[in-house]
C-alpha cells in the first residue's frame, strides 16, 4: 500500500481545506484524474491522481484543513513510497519519515483541527476505527468546553487567509495615507467606465512616481522598483476579498482593460480564478466607493508598497465666476508604506492620478 501527501500548492502555502473528493474508496483511477478539490487562500484547486491504482482510504474529509506533505490518499496498488507532486507537473519524492505528529489515534488533519477548537486530544475519547478520534469527536469534545461560553467558529478559506494576511501587513508595513479629489465633471456620466479611467490614471501616475510601483523586503531592506505595473483589483465576494491581477495595464488600450476585468470579476466570483492570475501584483486598487464610503485608509499587503482607494463619487459646489456650480468628485486615497515610499512621492503619484482623471478624454 501507497500513500500520496498533499502536494506542493506553491507560492510558500503550508496547508489547504478540502472541499470535494472526485473518488471514492475502492475505486480505480489513471495518473492525472481529478482526486480532489482544495480550498487555498485565494481559489479552489483540482489536485490529481500521480498513479494509476485503487482507492484503499480517503484519509481526509471535506472541510479538513490539511498540511502540505500530509497524507491524502492511500492506494492499494503503486509504488510503496509517498508520492507528491506539483500541482500540474508529476513529480516523484522520496519517502518522508513520519512525524510524532502523524502517529497516534488521530490524523494530522484531526489534530490541526482539535488545535484550532482549542481541545486537548488526549482527553478525547475516539468513536472510529480502533478508537481514532475523528473529526466530530473534536466538535462535540470543544462543544462541551464551550456550553454557554459560547464556540467560535474557525475561520476557513478566504476568510481565514484574510486574517493571517491583515496580521502580517499589520506587523511589517508602517502606513501613511494622503487624501484628495479629482474633478470629474467634464466626462462623469452614470454610463461613465469610471475603472477603466482609475487604471488609467494609476498606470500613469505608475510612471510619474515610479517609486509606488515597487516590491520591498523588509528583512534584508531592499526595494525592486518595477517598469510594469501588474494591477490587484480588490473583488467584493460571498465569500471574502479576492484580488485578481490585471497584467501590465499600462502598456494597453481601454478596451482590453475592461475585457479582462470583466472576466477576472466574474472568475473571482464563481471562485475559478487562475492562481496566475492572483500571483505578485505591483500595486492594488480598491474602488470601494462603489459600495460606500469617501475615504479610507487602507491596508497594504507587503511586499507592496502602495494601495489606491477610490470613494463614492458625490456633486460637489464649485465656486464659479456665475456663483456657487455643483461637480462630480471622485474622493481618492493613497496609503503606502513610508519605510521606503516618501511624502513627496506619494503627493507627486497622487497629483499625477488627478491630473489625468480630470482630463475629459
Amino acid at each position: 500500500m501507497s500513500t500520496f501527501t498533499l502536494p506542493d500548492l506553491g507560492e510558500g502555502l503550508q496547508e489547504a481545506e478540502i472541499v470535494a473528493w472526485h473518488v471514492a474508496e475502492g475505486d480505480h483511477v489513471v495518473a492525472d484524474q481529478p482526486l480532489v478539490s482544495v480550498e487555498t487562500e485565494k481559489a479552489v484547486v483540482e489536485v490529481p491522481s500521480p498513479q494509476a491504482g485503487r482507492i484503499a482510504r480517503l484519509l481526509a474529509k471535506p472541510g479538513d484543513r490539511v498540511k502540505v506533505g500530509s497524507p491524502i490518499v492511500a492506494f492499494e496498488e503503486g509504488p510503496h513510497t509517498d508520492i507528491g507532486t506539483v500541482v500540474g507537473e508529476l513529480t516523484p519524492r522520496p519517502a518522508r519519515p513520519a512525524s510524532p505528529e502523524s502517529l497516534g489515534l488521530a490524523s494530522p488533519a484531526v489534530r490541526a483541527f482539535a488545535r484550532e477548537r482549542g481541545v486537548d486530544l488526549a482527553k478525547v475519547t475516539g468513536s472510529g476505527p480502533g478508537g481514532a478520534v475523528t473529526r466530530g469527536d473534536v466538535e462535540r469534545a470543544a462543544s462541551a468546553v464551550g456550553a454557554g461560553a459560547g464556540v467560535g467558529e474557525p475561520l476557513k478559506g478566504v476568510r481565514r487567509a484574510m486574517a493571517v494576511n491583515m496580521a502580517r501587513a499589520h506587523a511589517e508595513v508602517v502606513p501613511a495615507t494622503l487624501w484628495d479629489q479629482a474633478d470629474i465633471e467634464t466626462w462623469w456620466s452614470p454610463q461613465a467606465d469610471v475603472s477603466a479611467r482609475l487604471i488609467r490614471a494609476i498606470a500613469l501616475a505608475c510612471a510619474a512616481a515610479p517609486a509606488l510601483n515597487a516590491r520591498y523586503d523588509g528583512k534584508t531592506m531592499t526595494r525592486q522598483v518595477l517598469s510594469q505595473v501588474d494591477l490587484g483589483i480588490a473583488v467584493d465576494t460571498e465569500e471574502g476579498l479576492i484580488v485578481p491581477v490585471l497584467r501590465d495595464v499600462g502598456r494597453r488600450d481601454a478596451a482590453s482593460v475592461r475585457r479582462d476585468l470583466d472576466v477576472l470579476k466574474t472568475a473571482a466570483r464563481e471562485r475559478k480564478v487562475a492562481r496566475a492570475d492572483l500571483r505578485n501584483p505591483t500595486i492594488t486598487l480598491s474602488n470601494f466607493g462603489t459600495m460606500a464610503g469617501r475615504q479610507a485608509a487602507l491596508v497594504i499587503l507587503p511586499p507592496q508598497v502602495a494601495i489606491v482607494g477610490a470613494g463614492r463619487i458625490d456633486p460637489q459646489p464649485i465656486p464659479s465666476p456665475e456663483g456657487v456650480v455643483f461637480h462630480h468628485m471622485l474622493p481618492i486615497s493613497l496609503t503606502f508604506d513610508h519605510r521606503v515610499v516618501t511624502g513627496g512621492e506619494a503627493a507627486r503619484f497622487t497629483g499625477a492620478m488627478i491630473e489625468d482623471l480630470r482630463r475629459e478624454t
